[in-house]
């Protein structure tokens, strides 16, 4: 594994760190594709369970990095996949009720924030892309709407923007 260091700076990038070491599927993704490169097919056969959501989940977050792998002849490429941080360093400061709203949308279930997710996803999707502007809608703070949309699988983060991800 790689020895960079992953900065944070935001405190809304906790959400998906915390999601994916909340889970033992997550984690143990994350060790597999730690010690060496390999495709989700691999990645399923070693761990004996799928793992693409947590690849997904992985990916959102920023902490692996893919490329295509070279085929035997006659056969498809494929995808495959390595973790790109080895280590974390945080920089930030936010107030205790940021830090409470982050914690809970990181580990409630999907079901108890799909309210919010939604209406972020509807909004974002309707245009309303500018953080100051879906702060003003939603009478939520900035920090708050950016861990909503971190729990979003389909929304990405873009500074002071939010845009549906293609990507995902």
């Amino acid at each position: 594994m790689g020895k960079r260091t992953r900065i944070i700076n935001d405190p809304s990038e906790l959400v998906p760190l915390l999601r994916t070491f909340g889970s033992r599927t997550n984690k143990n993704v994350f060790d597999a594709l730690s010690t060496k490169w390999m495709t989700e097919e691999e990645l399923n056969e070693y761990l004996g369970k799928d793992s693409s959501n947590s690849i997904l989940l992985l990916k959102k977050s920023g902490l692996i990095e893919s490329q295509w792998k070279m085929p035997e002849p006659g056969k498809k490429p494929s995808m495959e996949y390595h973790t790109s941080y080895s280590k974390v360093q945080t920089n930030f400061q936010c107030s205790f009720e940021d830090l409470s709203d982050i914690i809970m949308l990181a580990f409630k279930p999907y079901e108890e924030v799909s309210e919010a997710v939604e209406e972020l996803e509807k909004l974002v999707s309707e245009g309303n892309q500018s953080m100051s502007n879906l702060t003003r809608i939603l009478n939520r703070s900035p920090l708050y709407i950016r861990a909503v949309a971190r729990r979003s699988p389909k929304i990405a983060v873009m500074g002071q923007r939010l845009k549906i991800s293609e990507e995902l």
